[in-house]
């Protein structure tokens, strides 16, 4: 798995002109799952997710974690975060799972970090998505766990 988290002030996703997910304060993560994922990465990710000490605690440094601060995830399906540009200039995304694989990945990540007390909202898995959002710092971070050694 591959994601891209971004502290926000709040976001939403629009499809079709109309808003099918909106967060306040939290992270959008832009998530694509990979060939070889498996449950253990998925634990993982939805530890770290909910861990991460990235928002500012009275003081001004990043102490803080998503249930500290109240915050909420937008979970989107991004299989773009896997391409690849070691060759030319167009991506390649043979690292992505297949739709079906990533799908059912994407929600039981979603369920995961749900069982740890943090409310997630959703894209539409498959649509075309305009994501908008406020980048609260701007703090944005790159996470990765790969099956492969």
């Amino acid at each position: 798995m591959k994601a891209v988290i971004q502290r926000v002030k709040e976001a939403r996703v629009m499809v079709e002109g109309n808003e099918v997910s909106r967060i306040g304060k939290g992270l959008v993560v832009l998530l694509c799952v990979e060939e070889g994922d498996n449950e253990e990465i998925s634990q993982w990710f939805a530890e770290k997710i909910v861990s991460l000490r990235i928002f500012p605690d009275e003081a001004g440094k990043l102490n803080l974690d998503l249930s500290q601060v109240g915050g909420e995830v937008l979970l989107v399906s991004n299989f773009t975060v896997c391409g690849q540009l070691k060759k030319g200039t167009r991506p390649s995304f043979h690292l992505a799972a297949d739709p079906k694989m990533a799908e059912e990945y994407l929600n039981r990540l979603k369920e995961l970090i749900v069982a740890q007390g943090i409310s997630v909202k959703l894209g539409v898995f498959g649509a075309y998505m305009e994501v908008e959002l406020i980048n609260d710092g701007p703090v944005t971070l790159f996470l990765e766990r790969s099956a492969k050694v």
